[in-house]
């Protein structure tokens, strides 16, 4: 082929696709549909207790809307990091849900599925190999980060993706669990004869946010990629991709925007070309892809490490206000005398306050400014939820009653708009893998199991 054409729906799977947007991009000739479903954005909560990242009614509805795309067209369908976290149980409730949706439609698709998720052992062996380095500022890992994580997957590059494809060119649908974001759209591309890897990586990595590279940011998204460059088109008439729009998505959530590294290799923008093709669409080329002497994958894991439980309010005492801080070093000092817990570095109280350094903590260069109110939010961590609960309820009793200078009132000082006013909110992850691992082949590690599902099917 020429020329391919790759529709994504949406930035990630279940936060919902426009309907007519989506239908204007079949009809503009896609040969594929390929959609990101995960992302470590909120946190490490999603890996570490298993949780999916959209409720079952919002995948639903998006599958239900793709999977009529994909029986219309004739195209397939090709899904990365299923669920959010990718684990092996989110493919399977991905693959269940489309079984479900083709029986009901009377669809009959052959559905693949491939799996991300790493056994302890290996990684322990990877480590005691010296095949394990930190990713960005991760700290050296240790045996019982290991040991202590609840899920490990691994980020799959286009590799896996790519063997389906070959192995099994009548695929319908692709349901993959981890996935490093631009990995799909690079597997279709190069099935299809697309031989610049400096083209569809770039062209993945853009794509996999859906049409946030547009002005403004929308979610239905048309590539159209050949040989030497690609082209992008949202597919909302009231959206338009600009050169700006476009070059400046290089900045979304990078460390740097020039080089970007991924399974195999760094993609490399410095020499990347932007051109205007019509009011609406861009073209982009020059981008280049350089091969890794090593290939490695990010591993990601998560572990529970205590429990939470957080309280919110408001002060607006412009007394108070403007000692905020010395007054919440009081509250914490307070509760260091009544919780051995802080002592023994059991448990931790932070406060955020909005209004003044909320957002940016202590990196807020406007330190010295004064508002009219300000929201706390406290939050504390504790080896288990009732000493969560009971640190934190000390904590608001303490914002709310405890004395301060100048202070002229005697009620409370603090206004609280929820009832109870500790909310416990559960258990607490941290990442306790974000590393690269060497793997000796980037296909050995993640399984495929090919599945029929909808009228006559068959295993």
């Amino acid at each position: 082929m020429k020329e391919l054409k790759i529709l994504t729906p949406v930035g990630l799977l279940g936060y919902g696709i426009p309907e007519a947007d989506f239908w204007r991009g079949i009809d503009a000739g896609a040969d594929a549909i390929v959609v990101d479903a995960g992302s470590t954005d909120p946190g490490p909560y999603l890996l570490g207790l298993g949780k999916m990242i959209v409720s079952a009614g919002a995948l639903e509805r998006d599958l239900r809307l793709m999977l009529a795309g994909c029986v219309r067209a004739k195209i397939p369908v090709l899904i990365g990091s299923a669920g959010g976290p990718g684990i092996a149980s989110h493919v399977d409730e991905t693959v269940a849900l489309i079984r479900r949706i083709a029986q009901e439609e009377g669809y009959r698709l052959k559905v693949a599925a491939i799996y991300a998720d790493i056994p302890h052992a290996l990684v322990h062996d990877a480590l005691a190999a010296g095949h394990i380095s930190p990713c960005a500022s991760a700290p050296a890992l240790t045996a019982a980060d290991i040991t202590a994580s609840t899920h490990i997957v691994a980020q799959m590059g286009a590799e896996p993706f790519l063997k389906v494809l070959r192995e099994h060119p009548d695929v319908d649908v692709i349901v993959a669990g981890r996935a490093y974001d631009p990995a799909p759209f690079a597997a279709f591309c190069m099935f299809h004869g697309i031989e610049d890897p400096g083209i569809y990586w770039h062209m993945g990595k853009i794509m996999e946010c859906g049409a946030v590279c547009a002005e403004p940011k929308g979610r239905v998204i048309l590539a159209t990629v050949r040989q030497d460059s690609f082209d992008l088109e949202p597919m909302s008439p009231n959206e338009r991709c600009t050169t700006l729009s476009v070059a400046s998505h290089t900045l979304y959530e990078k460390t740097r925007p020039d080089l970007l590294a991924g399974p195999g290799g760094v993609l490399d923008l410095n020499g990347a070309r932007y051109v205007q093709l019509t009011d609406r669409s861009v073209r982009v080329s020059g981008s280049v892809f350089r091969l890794a002497p090593v290939y490695q994958i990010k591993l990601e894991g998560a572990a529970v490490v205590g429990y939470r439980t957080i309280f919110v309010g408001g002060i607006r005492d412009p007394i108070l206000v403007g000692q905020i801080d010395s007054f919440l070093f009081g509250v914490k000092k307070r509760l260091s005398l009544a919780h051995p817990e802080f002592a023994a570095g059991d448990a931790q109280i932070h406060f955020h306050v909005y209004g003044k350094n909320g957002v940016m903590g202590a990196l807020e260069p406007e330190k010295d400014f004064v508002p009219l109110e300000v929201g706390i939010l406290g939050e504390v961590t504790a080896p288990t939820q009732d000493v969560a609960n009971a640190i934190c309820s000390n904590a608001r009793i303490a914002v709310l009653h405890m004395p301060y200078v100048g202070q002229m009132a005697t009620a409370g000082n603090f206004a609280i708009p929820l009832n109870p006013p500790e909310n416990p909110i559960g258990p607490v992850c941290r990442f306790s893998l974000y590393h690269l691992m060497d793997v000796a082949s980037p296909l050995a590690l993640f399984p495929v199991r090919i599945e029929h599902v909808g009228e006559k099917a068959s295993a």
